[in-house]
């Protein structure tokens, strides 16, 4: 009996290789797609991307071209490494471009199936975005959301000026007490739980999204239809949930509150709520908790990171540092007359090309978010299948010299043309086609201020004894300061300007 066994069993195994080769072999004849980077058996690449994938992306390119095809545990994934085929294929197909890879853990288990970024191209999605959209871009926006960034980036300074070792928390509670502004109607408080409770999670997230062994049921997608009893990652999944939901929900009742005593600031949250109230929108309100946590994840993350850049770039490039200051000088007063402010845009151009070298210079999507074909698709010899995944290859396209003159070099300069007010025009951090941030004119105007500021204030020089590493620093990280920098304020004039205007910011509570 047991010889029977064993030859059933190898012709079991024998069947199964022999479907896979056939599988594999009519795949070839129908499809083809570009250079495939050799990986393991069974689990392909999975192993072979670092997070981040910065460097790693421009490696990659240099070696394959192009484009190039990985295999994240059975999932076909083609890293775009020019803008020309970013465009060609996420921009002006964003049609059957624009859908998310199936994450079982991270879209259905930890987000409740209502985080935007990671939604498929579905009605759902369509709805969430186009409630964004009508309330941080219509006419009233730029007016009601400009005096919190005004009033936080006076806040900024003052923190810098007085814990400069500390600039990296200066740059968190500047961009999340904008964004909780913006959502909420509220600023961030000293040592406040949702703000330590967004600076945790959002770190989770980052892992879980762009680092392959982080969450085996979003590699192996196959994993989601075993018994739920025998999921060994649902359990934290399940538990982050919950009490992400229980966190937003204390803000959801505490602005609540607020409406019913006519206290509530006009803010994004505000507008959801009365325009659910009178039929505009249909949103249930799992999906109001996470449309508002969607914009604060995107917005806090993205706006305190490229402050951080930018000041970095300021210590690596003084020159263009220099320029600025010269030019906010005729603005703004040599002898530290007034706070740029972003009334002040029009005047100052080249600040407005500082913020989009910023987001071009080191790209916060070191490697993009995959985009998912819908439908199978043919581009330049090349036949893709309806579910290949394409993401931009973000750092290679930013440091490559076929896209930008001298790119490793921090030069504003390169955006002082015709396309200067084209927000997303001349880099890709702020996404592709119809994935493009719906907030990014807010995250604009946070780096632009923030920026100024800055710039006006202070002198950023690099600590010699600890040289800024500009290609493989996680500056996302949340915990310590990415790098070392010395900050000095420009004069005894400046530091007057500030502690009078930081402690006017300080005082205002709402």
């Amino acid at each position: 009996m047991l010889p029977t066994l064993g030859y059933s069993v190898l012709f079991i195994i024998g069947a199964i290789v022999v479907k896979l080769v056939v599988s594999k072999i009519r795949f070839t004849k129908k499809y083809k797609l570009p250079n495939v980077v050799p990986g393991w058996p069974f689990i392909g690449n999975s192993l072979d991307v670092p997070y981040p994938a910065g460097m790693w992306g421009v490696d990659m390119a240099k070696k394959y071209g192009e484009m190039f095809t990985v295999n994240i545990g059975g999932r076909r994934l083609v890293y775009l490494n020019s803008s020309r085929v970013v465009t060609d294929l996420l921009e002006k197909r964003a049609a059957i471009y624009s859908s998310r890879p199936f994450r079982p853990m991270l879209s259905d288990i930890m987000s409740g199936g209502a985080r935007i970024v990671f939604m498929g191209y579905t009605d759902r999605w369509r709805n969430q975005r186009k409630i964004m959209h009508s309330i941080l871009n219509g006419k009233q926006a730029e007016a009601k959301f400009v005096p919190f960034q005004d009033l936080e980036a006076k806040q900024l300074v003052l923190d810098m000026y007085k814990e400069p070792e500390n600039f990296h928390k200066a740059s968190q509670r500047f961009s999340n007490s904008v964004i909780l502004s913006v959502i909420f109607g509220r600023r961030a408080k000293k040592d406040d739980e949702l703000l330590k409770f967004i600076l945790g999670y959002t770190q989770t997230l980052g892992e879980y999204q762009f680092n392959p062994i982080k969450s085996p049921a979003d590699v192996f997608t196959w994993l989601s239809n075993i018994p739920t009893s025998l999921q060994w990652w649902r359990p934290f999944g399940e538990r982050f949930f919950r009490k992400h939901v229980a966190m937003f929900q204390k803000e959801y009742d505490a602005l609540l509150d607020k409406m019913n005593k006519g206290t509530a600031k006009p803010c994004f949250a505000v507008d959801v709520l009365r325009g659910t109230a009178k039929k505009e929108f249909e949103i249930d309100d799992i999906e109001k908790i996470y449309t508002w946590t969607s914009l604060i994840e995107a917005g806090s993350d993205t706006s305190r990171v490229a402050v951080l850049q930018m000041m970095a770039g300021a210590a690596c490039y003084p020159e263009w540092a220099k320029k600025a200051r010269a030019l906010l000088d005729e603005v703004c007063g040599a002898d530290a007359n007034r706070l740029p402010t972003l009334a002040d845009r029009s005047n100052l151009p080249y600040i407005t090309a500082v913020m989009k070298e910023t987001l071009r210079w080191r790209p916060f999507l070191q490697s993009g978010v995959p985009h998912t074909l819908m439908r199978d698709d043919e581009y330049e010899g090349y036949k893709f299948p309806a579910g290949t995944e394409f993401s931009w290859n973000a750092y290679s396209i930013a440091l490559n010299e076929k896209e930008y003159s001298n790119p490793l070099k921090f030069e504003p300069e390169r955006f002082m043309n015709d396309d200067l007010h084209k927000t997303a025009k001349g880099h890709w951090s702020f996404g592709a086609g119809r994935r493009v941030c719906v907030g990014l004119n807010v995250g604009a105007n946070n780096i632009w201020i923030a920026a100024a500021c800055i710039l006006y204030c202070f002198d950023i020089e690099q600590d010699l004894d600890y040289p800024i590493d500009q290609f493989n620093t996680l500056w996302e990280e949340p915990l310590k300061a990415p790098f070392k920098v010395k900050i000095t304020p420009r004069s005894k004039a400046h530091i007057d300007l500030i502690e009078r205007e930081g402690a006017t910011a300080a005082a205002a509570d709402y």
